[in-house]
């Protein structure tokens, strides 16, 4: 083993033998997102039976930053002792500790405010590949809260209404015609619980077309558009 591997393997060690405090950070398009994670020691670290807790959250804080990223980043770190973490996370180092046991992901959906993208993972864990769609709008976080709001209904209301509302076909093609279509239902009368059922099924149509090339099963996803309960449930009954 070379030196880089040797000095890895103590890290390792040293990492699981004491108490260590980390910080995550994601500074999305939209949103900043921060969490203190805390991890417990391993005893009996030369044991390979010896269990390894996962991580505890002892803080969390979620601010749109509304197009001004350092001001909303410098008023969202202010709650937090930087000085006191020992090292920053990532996506690809989270998975291990936030995937079922026992069970390996294909892929990492990141739904986020302006962007859709795909890390697929390797057997491994590591991210192998990223996947990204065209730059249009439509179907992004940020363009369903703006289609909400000309509808005048509230993310509340939104979360209310089941996957089973049968959805009224909105394009998915381009943000403008998407826009279009939204506006000339609701002046015809169909009901915003229809237009809102269209909207989360064309953006779950735009996930499963990035996952055309991943295998469809036990696929993880992350970002502000995960709470969508609505496209979620589209994409489960798609992904097993």
């Amino acid at each position: 083993m070379n030196d880089e591997g040797s000095k890895g393997q103590l890290n390792q060690k040293r990492r699981l033998s004491e108490k260590t405090s980390s910080l995550g950070l994601c500074l999305g398009a939209s949103t900043i997102s921060l969490v203190h994670l805390d991890y417990e020691p391993v005893e009996d670290i030369g044991n390979p039976t010896a269990v390894i807790r996962p991580p505890r959250v002892v803080k969390y804080s979620r601010l749109p930053h509304e197009g001004d990223p350092k001001r909303a980043l410098l008023s969202a770190v202010n709650g937090f002792d930087l000085g006191s973490f020992d090292r920053i996370e990532a996506v690809e180092y989270a998975y291990r500790f936030v995937k079922p046991s026992g069970v390996s992901c294909p892929a990492v959906v990141s739904a986020g405010g302006e962007t859709f993208m795909v890390y697929v993972l390797n057997r491994l864990g590591q991210i192998s590949n990223v996947l990204t769609g065209n730059k249009c709008a439509s179907g992004t976080g940020e363009f369903f809260l703006q289609q909400l709001r000309r509808m005048d209904v509230s993310l509340e209301e939104a979360a209310q209404w089941a996957a089973t509302t049968a959805p009224h076909h909105v394009s998915g093609r381009c943000s403008v015609f998407c826009k279009s279509d939204c506006t000339h239902a609701t002046n015809k009368g169909v009901p915003k619980s229809k237009v809102t059922a269209g909207l989360c099924k064309m953006m779950a149509g735009k996930i499963l077309e990035l996952l055309k090339k991943v295998e469809r099963k036990n696929i993880m996803i992350t970002g502000g558009a995960a709470r969508n309960r609505m496209m979620v449930e589209y994409l489960r009954k798609e992904i097993p």
